[in-house]
């Protein structure tokens, strides 16, 4: 699809939040052919197969055109950074002006084509963020398959935001599949408050991230 129509969605309800990937990637979802040799459908194969092929497009004129896009109507961005050279991108774009602080940055780990999904390799993305944006970014935590929920409780512990979610993950523990993302969200959930971590108001959420508010939306 062009820019133009990946951000249809954006330009036409004009969205507090939209995703923009901080760079072009190899994305390989195939390794999961041999983990589940039975598959309902015939696309998911086919998908999974195909993406060994698949670059994950998002050039630098492509991040600048829809920064450009979502800036018009007000929309924010969750920075989805797949690796190290993601930040720097990010940070390459906020010295043009081109993004505003605070910056959402959502640190994605497991996809093969981006960063691991170890501990270490956590801190390493944290640690890099924290040294190109300072006291200027909010800091959130996506890890795939089963590094979803681990991913999030260090990060929450470190004092990250967390996302969970069937697009993500589909699971809620060792070989149990989610009834649905709210499943995801009340386990997170729960692991935060023994933790004794804060959740968020959405009007709160809308204050640290710096949204317009649900009142200039279009839908």
């Amino acid at each position: 699809m062009s820019v133009e129509e990946r951000m249809r969605p954006a330009t036409t309800f004009k969205p507090e939040l939209a995703s923009l990937n901080m760079g072009s990637m190899n994305f390989g979802l195939f390794p999961m052919l041999e983990r589940f040799k039975s598959l309902e459908h015939d696309w998911e194969r086919e998908h999974l197969e195909n993406s060994r092929n698949l670059i994950f497009k998002n050039t630098f004129a492509d991040i600048e055109n829809i920064l450009e896009l979502g800036n018009a109507n007000g929309t924010r961005f969750e920075f989805e950074c797949y690796d190290v050279s993601h930040l720097n991108n990010l940070r390459h774009f906020l010295d043009r002006g081109l993004v505003r602080t605070p910056l959402f940055v959502q640190t994605v780990f497991g996809i093969l084509g981006g960063i691991g999904a170890d501990p270490e390799d956590l801190m390493h993305m944290h640690r890099t963020a924290a040294r190109l944006f300072g006291d200027r970014f909010q800091w959130s935590i996506l890890g795939t398959g089963r590094n979803q929920l681990p991913l999030a409780t260090i990060g929450a512990a470190m004092g990250s935001h967390v996302r969970v979610g069937l697009e993500d993950s589909l699971w809620i523990g060792p070989g149990r599949l989610a009834a649905s993302s709210a499943e995801q969200v009340l386990r997170i959930r729960a692991v935060l408050e023994a933790l004794n971590i804060d959740i968020a108001t959405p009007d709160e959420a809308r204050e640290m991230l710096g949204l317009k508010g649900a009142a200039r939306v279009d839908f």
